[in-house]
């Protein structure tokens, strides 16, 4: 049964992990295996495949990693399993044991009475991963949108029971209809699921040729996520229960949004500012003027002190990243770039250097 393995298997070696592994190197090594020896792969192996993903199933579920840790750290003397003087777990060396504590004591630990079937627990859905596309704007003031999960929903043809129509059900010849098996153990009685007919109590005469057998087909749906103002290309986002659903009522996993930003012609980032640049025609900059500025937004006027360089950095106020929770709005950051004529008639180019004759210039022809 799962839980005599326990003593047995070290789930994290299958992983290559140590007890230490935190959740996430935990779900990073499970598919990296997974995916080296899933069966439908050239160098697929189907007995490791299937190790690999009942280490995970133990690991990677809080509850049944907690429940394995205890179980190891324990040992088999603590449940009677062959211990040295244990007597192979004869009820004679438990002489002044209370037996329904240790009922209980274990049956929790197992998630199961002393002699009653295994409970099906809830379990926390899978997390899902999409990527997400944004233009500049939408990634700078944030956008409400929606996206496409793969998913799946019972099967059409079936009605969600796997078999074909027509055809039905037999009743388990190893369960008897009960879908577990008992395992006494002296005073304990543990029970798995039956490895026949996987805790269904009967197995399917026919296969449904649509779903073949599983009673699900793949779907896909539709999930509206906010992504905040300020995301960056190449951030990952989480939305907390959009992931799949849990089973026996267990809560929903996370969704993770990898998100991409497209490129703009016009504008830029620095952290939770915009940045643009505008062209100032030299005359301009001598004289000082006022400009129109593109924005995410609306367009705004700036002025232009008389003298500005080339080069120069002005600041429009709140025109970025807008404010949050925890930031400040970021600014417009605009850079003048100062427009020099390439060509000048035979006149501009005398004003120009009388000019430069006034301000106590050279001039070189």
């Amino acid at each position: 049964m799962a839980e005599r393995e326990w003593f047995d298997k070290d789930y994290y070696k299958i992983l290559g992990l140590t007890n230490k592994a935190t959740d996430k190197e935990i779900t990073r090594a499970y598919r990296k295996l997974a995916k080296q020896h899933h069966p439908d792969t050239n160098a697929g192996n189907e007995e490791k495949f299937k190790e690999i993903s009942v280490a995970y199933d133990v690991l990677g579920d809080a509850a049944k990693r907690k429940e394995y840790d205890e179980v190891r750290r324990l040992g088999p003397a603590a449940a009677g399993f062959g211990a040295p003087g244990g007597g192979g777990g004869q009820p004679g060396n438990f002489r002044n044991a209370d037996f329904g504590d240790l009922g209980d004591i274990f049956g929790g630990l197992f998630n199961q009475g002393s002699r009653g079937a295994r409970r099906s627990r809830p379990q926390r859905g899978a997390d899902l991963e999409t990527a997400l596309h944004l233009s500049f704007k939408d990634s700078v003031m944030g956008i409400t949108t929606a996206v496409n999960l793969p998913s799946d929903e019972p099967c059409h043809t079936c009605g969600g029971n796997g078999a074909k129509p027509g055809t039905g059900f037999v009743t388990c010849e190893r369960c008897h209809g009960r879908g577990v098996l008992n395992d006494d153990q002296g005073p304990f009685s543990l029970s798995s699921v039956c490895p026949v007919c996987q805790g269904r109590g009967g197995r399917i005469v026919e296969a449904c040729p649509t779903c073949q057998g599983t009673g699900r087909e793949p779907s896909s749906r539709r999930v509206n996520v906010r992504i905040a103002s300020g995301v960056e290309d190449g951030q990952r986002v989480r939305i907390k229960g959009k992931g799949s659903p849990g089973n026996h009522g267990g809560p929903a996993g996370d969704l993770f949004i990898d998100v991409h930003v497209q490129n703009d012609k016009r504008f830029g980032r620095r952290g939770r500012h915009v940045t643009t640049s505008v062209n100032v025609p030299i005359t301009q900059a001598i004289l000082g003027t006022t400009i129109e500025v593109p924005t995410l937004e609306e367009p705004v006027t700036m002025k232009v002190p008389a003298g500005t360089q080339p080069g120069t950095t002005m600041r429009v106020r709140e025109k970025g990243v807008p404010a949050d929770a925890k930031h400040a709005a970021g600014d417009l950051l605009v850079t003048l770039q100062v427009h020099v004529p390439k060509k000048l008639t035979k006149e501009q180019r005398t004003l120009v250097e009388r000019l430069a004759t006034s301000l106590h210039e050279e001039v070189t022809s």
